[in-house]
């Protein structure tokens, strides 16, 4: 059972307890200025996803001061990607996005922040491409960007989008670059989970392929972390309810080949054949608190970037996995996309 709870040690969200009801957090005061919208965005990608899913999925979208003022100008969009047991508006709540935003504006940086809910049955898409759960990695870099450009004043080319996250979404962020990297043009990767091959062992495996419903139901942080994961990455339409491969071999031993296919979602897996991709972003950023779980993955990535001479930003600071994240994304993400995105100015 080591990497199951490896696994919820390393999706770490803003629960108390290991079974608890999605995350919460009090809406924050808005600044004056400052506009906040909460549009339905349709995921023509999402169609069809066995799980039921949502296609219409709700996007927190910030709009800084100038936007209302100034009305022929463009503005670059941040896009901020949620973890996992947590809704985008909870998530956009719990960041006090808003703030950041002004704060940033009073700076003379000014974004559009979006932030897209993909929470799912399994209590997080893993951002990833399943038949399952819904082609969420496409959703973020087709449906959401198509619709943020086509019903806002953006600057709609690569340099003029950024792509960051956390912890799930912090995962989000290095697949989803990697895998349309035509899109974004700097990212920025908070506390990523997710980032070594997940591995089982066959009693884990055997757990993980006696989920039930009433599993499900029970809203074990860890445990639904590993199915959510297992799902999103080894799906397979013949086999309800839960259409997916679980990593169990009838003979009960570890199913190898689905280890691999987990494994072909792993980030620091991807590096090595995403080479061109990663070299083409104008910045690469992560960062990750000494006391958080996920600092042995965050680094294992950094070094592995350094390996092949990738140019990026690695950053670790005092703190856990969530309580300095907030104020990070103002007054580190924030600047760094600044720096390297086209500010339409």
């Amino acid at each position: 059972m080591k990497s199951i709870a490896l696994a919820g040690a390393a999706l770490l969200a803003l629960i108390a307890t290991p079974a608890a009801a999605q995350i919460t957090a009090p809406a924050p005061e808005i600044p004056a200025g400052i506009t906040v919208e909460a549009p339905m965005v349709h995921g023509a990608t999402l169609e069809g996803n066995l799980e039921g899913n949502a296609v219409e999925r709700e996007v927190m979208v910030v709009l800084p001061p100038s936007y209302a003022t100034d009305p022929e100008r463009h503005f670059p969009v941040v896009y901020y990607l949620h973890g996992f047991f947590i809704t985008g508006r909870n998530f956009y709540n719990f960041m006090d996005v808003p703030a950041a935003v002004a704060a940033n504006a009073a700076e003379g940086r000014e974004f559009i922040v979006v932030v897209p809910d993909s929470l799912t049955k399994m209590g997080g898409s893993m951002y990833s491409n399943s038949v399952t759960t819904g082609n969420f990695r496409d959703f973020v870099a087709t449906d959401l960007v198509n619709f943020i450009d086509a019903n806002y004043r953006t600057i709609p080319t690569r340099e003029g989008r950024g792509l960051a996250g956390h912890s799930m979404g912090g995962y989000g962020t290095w697949v989803v670059a990697m895998e349309h990297p035509e899109v974004f043009d700097s990212i920025w990767a908070q506390s990523a989970c997710c980032v070594s091959p997940r591995m089982e062992t066959p009693e884990s495996a055997a757990a993980m392929a006696s989920a039930t419903q009433e599993t499900v139901d029970s809203g074990n942080f860890g445990v639904l972390a590993g199915l959510a994961s297992a799902v999103a990455w080894s799906p397979n339409p013949n086999k309800p309810p839960f259409f997916v491969d679980w990593p169990l071999a009838e003979d009960g031993s570890v199913d190898q080949y689905v280890i691999a296919r987990w494994a072909n979602n792993s980030p620091l897996a991807m590096v090595s054949s995403h080479i061109t991709e990663l070299e083409s972003f104008d910045a690469i950023g992560s960062d990750v608190g000494t006391m958080d779980g996920l600092i042995r993955d965050d680094t294992l990535i950094h070094e592995e970037l350094e390996k092949f001479g990738i140019e990026h930003i690695f950053e670790t600071y005092e703190g856990t996995h969530t309580d300095k994240i907030g104020p990070r994304f103002s007054s580190v993400v924030l600047p760094f996309m600044a720096e390297h995105l086209d500010m339409g100015e």
